[in-house]
């Protein structure tokens, strides 16, 4: 039999990132790379070429840093209505396979369970209003409430004084591999990377971390 990934006996608190952990990627991927471009187009009177060349290097610029998921910085950038675009394609918001099985799990079991996620609430609130999954979280913490990103050193102290948890005693789950880092550096001691956040591309080979395709990949849950 083959060893679990995760002693279950030394966890009291689940940590989990929404976008590529518990929802599909392939829905903000095809919003930020195709559908803005398109409506950006639109709006401005250019080629989908043209638009892409003004886009990307904002993009580029604002990775990182919290302006990268927040919907006001891009709607005052864009001349576009961010949060009403994503309601457009709200239709494409889905789970990862697996996913509900695992938060229930995890809820079966009476141990904490927080969304952690980089995601403007004006994102993360339709996404939990279009799934149904407000109800399996116990918090649901924004980096926007943080100050920082997940991925910047200063997000794990703000969370920690907002949102006491033990960090030896906690799992953290992501797809970002600048995120695991930054958690796993402030001392989170049990972190798992997701290998095929977005259904619409291939998996990923990770090595730098302990990883699955899914999280029901890390059932059974012990309790």
């Amino acid at each position: 039999m083959a060893t679990p990934l995760i002693d279950w006996s030394a966890i009291d608190h689940v940590l989990l990132d929404m976008d590529g952990t518990v929802l599909d990627l392939a829905y903000d991927n095809h919003f930020w790379l195709h559908h803005v471009p398109q409506r950006y187009a639109e709006r401005h009177g250019l080629t989908l070429e043209e638009s892409l060349a003004r886009l990307q290097p904002e993009f580029h610029a604002a990775q990182g840093t919290l302006n990268w998921y927040c919907l006001d910085y891009w709607s005052a950038l864009t001349e576009l209505d961010i949060v009403a675009l994503k309601t457009e394609l709200k239709h494409r918001i889905g789970l990862l396979p697996g996913s509900e099985d695992f938060l229930n799990a995890v809820r079966a079991t009476g141990r904490d369970l927080w969304l952690v996620t980089n995601a403007h609430p004006g994102s993360w609130r339709l996404k939990l209003d279009e799934t149904g999954l407000h109800g399996h979280f116990d918090r649901v913490i924004s980096s926007h409430d943080c100050g920082a990103p997940k991925e910047d050193p200063r997000f794990w102290p703000a969370l920690q004084a907002q949102h006491a948890f033990d960090a030896q005693r906690a799992l953290f789950v992501d797809d970002s591999l600048p995120v695991l880092r930054a958690a796993q550096n402030y001392g989170i001691r049990h972190v798992v990377a997701i290998g095929h956040p977005d259904s619409s591309a291939s998996r990923r080979d990770i090595a730098e971390f302990p990883a699955v395709d899914r999280l029901a990949q890390l059932l059974p849950i012990a309790a």
